[in-house]
């Protein structure tokens, strides 16, 4: 070959594999400023609106903290956000537009069990890792999914405290009603089996579809019982038309306690005197004294964006965030296997408590709160070490 004529192949070979080498540094260097964006939907209507509110701001606030420090490996972070209307089937169609069509590179649980289950059942089909921050059924635990795991303690434990102060306070009898969806099942079912442990018999059991029409005639039977103690597991709507009827007809157990509301930090402004001494089961509670590390300035951070203080159901929200992000850092990559199999091993304390899951990807570490209203402050009753008030039976 001529001298000249090979010196031109290499010249243009050069050139060629400096242009692929460009092309990469280019390549490498777009992908780096395009952001990581995370899918999720919220009940922005529907009977899960005020509780998916404190899911929305718990994620957001994350972002913009997540993002005012640089970001996730040197990527900003964009939150892409559905209403769901609080319906399983809508939730169902957003979390597959989430990541069929918008190709979101991670994604974030709705409020509540019900939709939760129906997220999963997309996100794990898709390989996708998804933190249930606002969910704890038991009957998620059961599905086989791969990559779900769990925040909550699981519902069937939320009233453990309260049974076991019901017990010592030399109660005898509880009455459960409950709302029929897998949490409030789960809930509910839960209480039977621990009120007998404790030794407190379960004397009335009763599921409700319709709130309006079925609590009327269940409280006029359960006055007529007068049980020792009240247990009701529902949601928001169903919990406060309650309170309206037993304040009505002038029926206070001596133990009456609840899911989600009282733990709600406007519980008492909305209900008024009538919520004295009403107890509540907790994931956590917006107090300083917590011994959790960044519990302050979590709340402070919160109430300077919101206006409000933070539930529980926005620090699990932002507790589920704060998994992820260590799980991406340790990994060093957004790679879902390798964010699953640190998860999976991952034993660690955020602003929530205790994190830790067992084979199933159910929540064995975190341990539930009890609170109580009490001259119109929310008391944290149970565990003990953690009590800023012990809890308070009225005597009939």
């Amino acid at each position: 070959m001529p001298e000249k004529t090979y010196i031109r192949i290499l010249f243009s070979l050069t050139l060629s594999l400096s242009g692929i080498f460009l092309l990469h540094i280019c390549s490498v260097s777009a992908a780096a400023q395009n952001p990581i964006r995370i899918g999720a939907t919220v009940s922005l209507e529907g009977k899960y609106t005020s509780l998916s509110y404190m899911v929305k701001n718990g994620y957001e606030l994350w972002v913009d903290e997540i993002n005012k420090r640089g970001g996730l490996l040197d990527r900003k972070v964009e939150l892409v956000l559905y209403d769901d209307k609080s319906d399983k089937e809508l939730a169902t169609q957003l979390y597959e537009k989430l990541i069929t069509v918008d190709k979101v590179d991670l994604v974030l649980s709705p409020y509540g069990s019900p939709l939760t289950i129906a997220a999963a059942e997309v996100t794990d089909r898709n390989g996708y890792v998804l933190l249930a921050g606002s969910a704890s059924s038991t009957e998620i635990w059961q599905q086989g999914f791969t990559y779900v795991f769990g925040v909550y303690s699981t519902a069937d434990r939320y009233f453990l405290g309260f049974l076991d102060l019901a017990a010592q306070s030399g109660m005898k009898q509880v009455a459960v009603i409950y709302e029929d969806s897998t949490f409030n099942i789960s809930a509910a079912s839960g209480v039977r089996k621990w009120a007998e442990l404790f030794g407190l018999e379960t004397i009335f059991f009763e599921k409700i579809n319709d709130y309006k029409e079925d609590l009327l005639p269940i409280i006029k039977s359960l006055s007529s019982l007068v049980p020792d103690a009240l247990i009701f597991c529902g949601y928001p709507p169903a919990g406060y038309h309650l309170l309206k009827l037993l304040e009505k007809q002038n029926f206070k157990p001596d133990g009456l306690a609840m899911t989600i509301i009282p733990a709600m930090p406007d519980f008492y402004n909305n209900v008024g005197p009538f919520a004295e001494n009403i107890f509540g089961s907790s994931q956590w509670e917006a107090d300083e004294r917590l011994p959790f590390p960044g519990t302050a300035a979590f709340i402070n951070s919160f109430l300077a964006k919101t206006g409000m203080k933070p539930s529980y159901q926005a620090c699990s929200s932002y507790s589920a965030c704060q998994i992820l992000e260590r799980a991406i850092l340790q990994a060093g990559t957004i790679d879902h296997e390798k964010i699953r199999g640190f998860i999976t091993n991952l034993d660690t304390v955020t602003i929530m408590g205790r994190f830790k899951v067992d084979f199933s990807g159910s929540q064995i570490g975190h341990n539930p709160i009890l609170i109580q209203w009490q001259k119109g402050r929310k008391e944290i009753v149970y565990p003990t070490k953690m009590q800023t008030a012990p809890a308070f039976f009225p005597q009939p």
